[in-house]
């Protein structure tokens, strides 16, 4: 039994690692394909790109908890090999698609189907013990920072082969996990252990009650939020900016996202768990921010490619912030709320990544054509400093009235 576990953990890692890679390897190619299956450039292609995230976004926001629910009623394994057989399925179409419209299609069906974090997080539960527990959702943030690094290095090099390699790699990828998955993964949800199908645990909204429930920490989540949205002037738009602003190739565009990877990964695993304990959490937050602030306001006036490279260090130490901001935020809610406070979080975090990309991509592409009133290239990370500059002042002003928010559950109406 042991062993079949272990194999199960093992499975579920490759498993996330190649989600995540799988993104990863088509971000360095993404800008240039938009572009000539369009016939435009970089910069309006951006706001073309836009709508693949978002449109990505809306989908699993939609679906996730309905694919969660689904492997509360017919098990985890189904629903695992779905959502990898989904993915392959997406990344085919993307790689054979003759126009943009197919793309759009594409990215659909992944949002409908990709739901392979949460369930796999449900299937980690399944199998683990209070021992193994946190060290087996601790492989979820490894995956990450693993599959962020190789992903788009590789999709990098890969670009030299065609624009349409990496998406018949990831593919592969895909599928063959998909297939060994088959022949492998056991079900971790016991039949006496499923429950009926049920819409109103479906609800997709359902996790922002929270903010109703308990007043004090709407401020520092709108805090989060603006954060997360800030940060969108970096995800949806990096690749497309640094190719049309510094003329990069889709392999500097993956090398500098591997380097983003490492530093955040460094962030995460080292430097937050030395400066946290020693300056505290607000501190923490104050300081995350006005790092990730400077980072976005030198990326936004950068005039050469090096420099980029350069301000990746103040921009990734922001990291800081959110660990200690959850923080606040779980010591402001009682321990049985908890699960709901993160099913929160969540639901914003993919509400930024809905609206973000409209917003920063389409501002990007406004401010390099003919029509604005000036020409600045770098006005989404203007932006988004702005956002987190917001950010921290919302914080301070939450954290020091009245002592902060109480700990008090109101009646919703």
């Amino acid at each position: 039994m042991r062993d079949k576990r272990q194999a199960a953990v093992g499975f579920i890692f490759i498993t996330l690692i190649i989600d995540v890679m799988g993104w990863g390897l088509i971000i360095p190619v993404m800008p240039k394909l938009i572009a000539e299956l369009k016939g435009i450039g970089f910069n309006e292609a951006s706001s073309y790109g836009a709508w693949l995230i978002s449109v990505y976004a809306v989908t699993q926001f939609i679906f996730a908890p309905v694919i969660g629910n689904l492997s509360d009623r017919y098990g985890r394994r189904p629903v695992l090999l779905a959502s990898l057989t989904g993915f392959g399925i997406d990344y085919i179409i993307l790689a054979l698609a003759p126009s943009y419209g197919w793309l759009f299609a594409g990215r659909i069906i992944a949002g409908i189907t990709g739901a392979s974090f949460t369930t796999a997080s449900a299937y980690i539960a399944d199998i683990s013990t209070a021992e193994t527990r946190a060290k087996n959702f601790g492989l979820i943030g490894a995956a990450f920072g693993i599959g962020f690094v190789i992903g788009p290095a590789l999709g990098g090099l890969l670009a030299g082969w065609g624009l349409r390699a990496p998406f018949y790699a990831a593919a592969g990828l895909c599928l063959v996990n998909a297939l060994y998955g088959y022949f492998v993964l056991p079900e971790s949800l016991a039949k006496e252990n499923r429950r009926p199908f049920e819409w109103k645990r479906a609800n997709p909204l359902g996790a922002l009650r929270l903010l109703k429930q308990y007043p004090g920490i709407d401020g520092l989540a709108f805090c989060f939020f603006l954060i997360y949205l800030a940060a969108q002037s970096v995800q949806g738009n990096w690749n497309f900016f640094t190719m049309y602003r510094f003329h990069w190739t889709e392999g500097m565009v993956g090398l500098s996202l591997a380097v983003v990877g490492i530093l955040v990964g460094a962030v995460q695993a080292g430097l937050t768990r030395v400066i946290n304990p020693r300056i505290g959490n607000e501190k923490s937050v104050y300081t995350g921010l006005l790092l990730y602030s400077a980072g976005l306001l030198l990326f936004a006036f950068a005039t050469q490619g090096w420099m980029m490279f350069l301000f990746l260090v103040p921009y990734c130490l922001g990291g800081i912030a959110g660990p200690a901001l959850q923080s606040i935020l779980a010591g402001r809610v009682p321990p049985n709320e908890q699960g709901a406070l993160q099913g929160t979080l969540t639901s914003l975090m993919s509400l930024t990544t809905i609206i973000g990309p409209l917003i920063m991509n389409n501002l990007f592409r406004y401010f390099t054509s003919p029509a604005a009133p000036v020409y600045f290239p770098g006005i989404a990370f203007l932006l988004g400093a702005v956002f987190m500059l917001c950010s921290a002042l919302i914080a301070w002003m939450v954290l020091h009235s009245n002592g902060g928010p109480k700990m008090q559950k109101q009646p919703v109406t």
